[in-house]
């Protein structure tokens, strides 16, 4: 028996439910029983009834949200290390002072923090979903943390004022993309489509013809009458891309877009992990229910 096949038995043993990020590698998206972005598997870890254990194949913050969102079933996090650099940008001591100086705004924190930001919010929202969330609110300034990009991005689509916590938060990531990246390529494939994320930079989104989440980039992608994608996003999402469009052809917009904590993730963690039932992701029951308040009304708002 190989160890995708001992995974799976172990699964179907223990009633446990694999989700995984649209940036795992290959062999952890095929073998989960969702990929998604953040809000897309969040949603299936309430959804999943049936399931007693979530593995949440993903960075951090997304687990904790699933653990905060299923306080009666066991999340396992296949490997500790894989922690998100941009939720550790944002501290709960910044988002106070942010408070102390902007009274009367609200703050909506990006999915990519930690449980205890979420905690000090008033909503959150995820790439997705942001500019609907940030529309809904009843205030023209709002604080926002912690990617200014996506900042940045929400206040051009809903002409408010947006202050970003930290003034200078970021996915490394993201950050690698450069427009002279996409025009060597478009000297090459003309045609192409540019999908980028609005976690890369204000100069790359203006080189785009469609911004979006990884969720919207897939499904755009499908619906797009466009053969050729030059893509401005982690590189794991080109598997799903490929394999769901297999008569349509995607470029990285830069080779080198590869997040190591995503990556972290392998099947030997995740077997090691599931069998053993460690690494289980527990968040301080006083900070969990704050934070799934403002989880919760992230999904009231419709994108």
């Amino acid at each position: 028996m190989d160890l995708t096949q001992k995974i799976l038995e172990l699964k179907k043993e223990k009633k446990a439910v694999i989700l995984a990020h649209n940036y795992l590698r290959p062999e952890i998206q095929d073998i989960a029983d969702y990929i998604g972005d953040s809000i897309e598997l969040s949603r299936k870890a309430v959804e999943e009834k049936d399931a007693k254990m979530i593995v949440f194949s993903a960075v951090d913050f997304m687990a904790e949200s699933a653990a905060i969102l299923n306080p009666t079933k066991k999340v396992l996090l296949p490997c500790l290390g894989a922690r998100c650099p941009m939720a550790q940008m944002l501290t709960v001591d910044e988002i106070k002072r942010a408070k102390k100086q902007y009274p009367n705004a609200p703050v909506v924190l990006y999915v990519n923090t930690l449980a205890v930001c979420k905690a000090e919010c008033d909503v959150c929202c995820t790439s997705a979903n942001a500019v609907e969330v940030i529309k809904s609110l009843n205030a023209e300034t709002v604080l926002f943390g912690p990617d200014s990009n996506l900042a940045a991005y929400a206040q051009d689509k809903t002409g408010k004022k947006i202050i970003p916590i930290p003034e200078n938060g970021f996915c490394p990531t993201h950050l690698l993309f450069q427009p002279e990246d996409v025009q060597v390529l478009k000297m090459k494939h003309p045609n192409a489509t540019v999908m980028v994320h609005p976690e890369c930079s204000s100069d790359m989104r203006k080189v785009a013809d469609f911004i979006g989440s990884t969720s919207k980039m897939c499904r755009y992608a499908k619906e797009s009458p466009s053969k050729q994608f030059i893509v401005g996003t982690e590189e794991g999402i080109l598997h799903r891309l490929r394999k769901e469009n297999p008569d349509k052809e995607f470029y990285l917009a830069y080779e080198g877009a590869i997040c190591p904590n995503m990556k972290l993730t392998t099947l030997e963690r995740l077997y090691a992990s599931l069998k053993e039932e460690k690494n289980v992701v527990r968040v301080p029951q006083a900070v969990a229910n704050k934070a799934r308040a403002s989880l919760e009304r992230m999904f009231e708002v419709k994108s």
